[in-house]
């Protein structure tokens, strides 16, 4: 690689030295600044002069970043140091992961998943069946969500790393946000660019819904971050959600549907009720299913989409989806007396479709508690859609408790004062009686003193329900 070339493929402008910094050029291996080496590139949002000054000591071969400041630029010409500044850097990440997906791992067959809802669980069972199967597999999907926002260079790293450390992989699963941003910036385009840079044979478009309100406004804008995705994917195999209005509106190429009902495409996979079908065959039943929620099974239809599509035997998928233990908190049993789930229902659709599944657990004369957590620091918008969705799935069986979870979450995820008035007035406006804590420490422990051996307790929420297993486990 040509350091010029570079800096023209990611839009970007070169400072301080003309070339790569070490002696030995570019390594290859694109990470962040506290785990690089001589001879990598780090890719940073922002840098000042003391982050150069740290680059210029651990020799790497260049630093790439879109925000410069406190005397960043000065101090990478008075030390001769190559500083790329770009003013988009999802630029720079999705040509760091086409490059490591090129160099390190140029012969597997790779998956990329986006979607609003189900991404992280369609991603994680593809990546169950196929290690399940013997392969030797990457995804980035984990249960904290922390390595599937594709913003840095971390899926580069884990993939050099991977292959470092055990060998050439046979197949790389990448989710990708549908739709993302940086200090309340959209970076347009974002799922497409990602998923070219992935260069996939098979591609998953789980549905369009609203989530990250300030990023995008509407559910149109929503669909303009996901239209082009089929077109990044190009060749490859498109699975289809055919239950999606907006999704069917996508042109793709090389379509794949699934669907929650019997549908005539000859290209399929679907559920009837009590058992999943692909051509024309029964391949699970219902009581194999390792999850039972209409959600749940359409990401299994998702998964199993994908790997027909990648060409696996299907009595191999069948044995991966029966064997699949799903994600942290997603509709995870925490405790049986009373039936404690933890799911990481975090925007409108999310919400409706657990409460929903969860009433289906109902007997007579049981109370199911829905504790919720307040999603902090993320804007009145998508609070307001969070609360209208709570007051749809109301009813009389339902009690209502909400946490602000001052107590667990830091100031990046600290609840605003309008972000719980919005929550306060819309309950009070619908007459929905609800009881608000400020520690979710004191939230869950009132909860499993009220609820009885025999209700159900649904925790539902973002970060600011993120610790309750393991408070639970010290309430229990």
């Amino acid at each position: 690689m040509d350091i010029q070339d570079l800096a023209r493929d990611i839009e970007g402008k070169l400072i301080g030295n003309v070339d790569f910094f070490s002696i030995d050029g570019f390594t290859g291996k694109f990470t962040f600044l506290n785990d690089a080496h001589t001879g990598d590139i780090v890719i940073r949002h922002w840098i000042d002069a003391k982050g150069i000054e740290i680059a210029f000591q651990k020799n790497i071969a260049c630093l790439i970043t879109q925000t410069p400041k406190d005397g960043a630029c000065q101090m990478a010409e008075k030390l001769n140091f190559p500083l790329i500044i770009t003013d988009k850097i999802e630029l720079a990440n999705a040509y760091a992961l086409s490059h490591t997906i090129e160099k390190f791992s140029p012969n597997s067959t790779n998956i990329v998943i986006t979607g609003t809802n189900g991404k992280s669980t369609t991603s994680h069972l593809i990546y169950h069946i196929l290690d399940n199967a013997g392969y030797h597999v990457l995804t980035n999907t984990d249960s904290e969500s922390e390595f599937n926002t594709l913003i840095d260079p971390m899926v580069s790293k884990l993939i050099s790393d991977e292959v470092a450390a055990n060998g050439e992989l046979d197949y790389l699963v990448i989710e990708i946000s549908e739709v993302q941003g940086w200090l309340g910036h959209l970076m347009k385009n974002h799922a497409a660019l990602m998923s070219e840079a992935v260069s996939p044979k098979v591609g998953v478009i789980t549905n369009i819904a609203m989530d990250h309100i300030g990023l995008v406004n509407s559910i149109e804008d929503v669909f303009d971050e996901i239209v082009a995705v089929p077109k990044a994917i190009g060749d490859g195999i498109c699975i289809l959600n055919h239950d999606d209005e907006l999704v069917m509106k996508l042109d793709a190429k090389n379509p794949f549907y699934t669907s929650m009902s019997e549908i005539s495409e000859d290209n399929s996979v679907y559920f009837n009720g009590s058992e999943i079908v692909y051509g024309g065959q029964v391949i699970l039943t219902y009581d194999e299913l390792p999850f039972k929620s209409a959600h749940f099974i359409q990401n299994i239809l998702s998964a199993i989409g994908a790997t027909i599509s990648l060409g696996l035997d299907i009595n191999v998928i069948a044995e991966g989806v029966k064997s699949y233990k799903a994600l942290n908190r997603r509709f995870a049993k925490l405790n049986d007396s009373p039936l404690i789930l933890d799911d990481f229902a975090h925007n409108p659709d999310g919400i409706r479709a657990t409460i929903s599944e969860t009433k289906k657990l109902l007997g007579e004369n049981q109370t199911l508690y829905v504790v919720c957590a307040i999603r902090g620091s993320r804007g009145i918008e998508i609070n307001q859609l969070n609360v209208d969705a709570l007051v749809e799935s109301m009813d009389d069986n339902i009690q209502l408790i909400l946490s602000s979870s001052n107590d667990v979450v830091n100031d990046l995820n600290f609840v605003e004062d309008g972000e719980r008035e919005v929550f306060f007035n819309t309950l009070n406006e619908n007459n929905v009686e609800f009881i608000h804590y400020d520690n979710l420490k004191e939230c869950l422990a009132d909860t499993y003193q009220k609820a009885d051996k025999n209700d159900v307790i649904l925790l539902i929420g973002a970060q600011g329900m993120d610790p309750a297993e393991s408070i639970l486990n010290d309430i229990i």
